[in-house]
């Protein structure tokens, strides 16, 4: 486990791609792209929503309104406004409710955010934990699905070269890493 600042890390190379899990704050990241947990109606609210619109200043929500929502398990792409990184991809998750089409509503927003940075050539992105905050989503079932997604995507061709992981809190952090273990063992 390395350590970059306050923020603890594990990464993996996958088929040549640095996949990285960090603890920490989504907004202050390094990325082409940052990932936004939005809601379809692409208004801002809470959590990782909330404070990516508060970094991104009001040029954000203003783009969002010129956009007419996200359905479920899609995304759209925006500028970054006073953010360091080029878009943010606004991926809507589920919100759970144990139906088997939470996990393939799930699984569509984030390979609907790898399809946009494939489109967008962007060579970096950074996902939060889509759906676990209030849309309740378990973080036990969330980060399988999130980190299969991923893995599956870049068997293929890609012009990523880091995805990060940024989760908010230690059991998001701890979750995603007995996850990867299982997935991708060292």
């Amino acid at each position: 486990m390395l350590q970059r600042g306050n923020a603890f890390m594990v990464t993996r190379n996958i088929h040549g791609v640095v996949l990285a899990l960090q603890k920490g704050d989504i907004t202050k990241v390094q990325a082409e792209a940052i990932v936004n947990a939005a809601n379809s109606a692409l208004a801002g609210g809470g959590g990782v929503d909330g404070a990516i619109h508060r970094a991104a200043g009001p040029s954000l929500m203003a783009e969002c309104r010129k956009i007419d929502g996200c359905p479920t398990g899609s995304a759209v792409a925006t500028g970054a406004g006073n953010m360091a990184a080029k878009y943010i991809f606004h991926a809507v998750g589920p919100i759970y409710n144990g139906r088997t089409e939470d996990r393939t509503l799930l699984r569509s927003a984030y390979q609907s955010c790898l399809d946009l940075a494939e489109k967008l050539q962007v060579r970096s992105i950074a996902f939060p934990s889509l759906s676990t905050g209030a849309y309740g989503y378990p973080l036990t079932l969330a980060a399988p699905i999130a980190l299969q997604t991923v893995i599956e995507h870049l068997s293929g061709q890609s012009c990523l070269q880091e995805i990060t992981f940024v989760l908010f809190d230690s059991k998001a952090y701890e979750t995603f890493s007995k996850a990867l273990d299982k997935l991708s063992p060292v």
